[in-house]
């Protein structure tokens, strides 16, 4: 059974920093472009940041450039997202999502496949 599970959300005040994870089981992460999505209640989900599975490629979205980085560990089966400088409007829930279809860019700007795999999501809170 392929999944992903996210961790590493939380209450942070801005200008905080978290480390989110996405640990992938039931299939390797080697063949996948990774991305972090994070949506609100009453928006449209935005694609955060995504990487790419051949040469370890990146892309942010202008509102976290700079702050966040994607990172992955092919050997732990794992993605990272870490994030700096909080702001109040990174408050969301954050999903990793695995594509063995789509690039990463275009996951990040367009959306992910639908034969791509969700993980359940990890909240992120911040404020003072």
């Amino acid at each position: 059974q392929l999944q992903l599970v996210e961790s590493g959300g939380g209450l942070v005040q801005p200008g905080g920093s978290l480390r989110l994870s996405c640990a992938a089981s039931g299939f390797t992460l080697d063949y996948y472009d990774i991305g972090w999505f994070r949506q609100v209640p009453g928006k449209e989900r935005e694609g955060v940041s995504c990487i790419s599975s051949t040469d370890g490629s990146t892309y942010y979205a202008d509102s976290v450039k700079g702050r966040f980085t994607i990172s992955r560990d092919n050997a732990k089966n794992t993605t990272y997202l870490q994030m700096n400088s909080l702001k109040p409007e990174d408050t969301a829930v954050y999903y990793c999502v695995a594509d063995a279809i789509t690039t990463f860019q275009d996951m990040c700007v367009m959306g992910p496949s639908g034969l791509s795999s969700w993980g359940q999501g990890t909240q992120v809170n911040v404020f003072s």
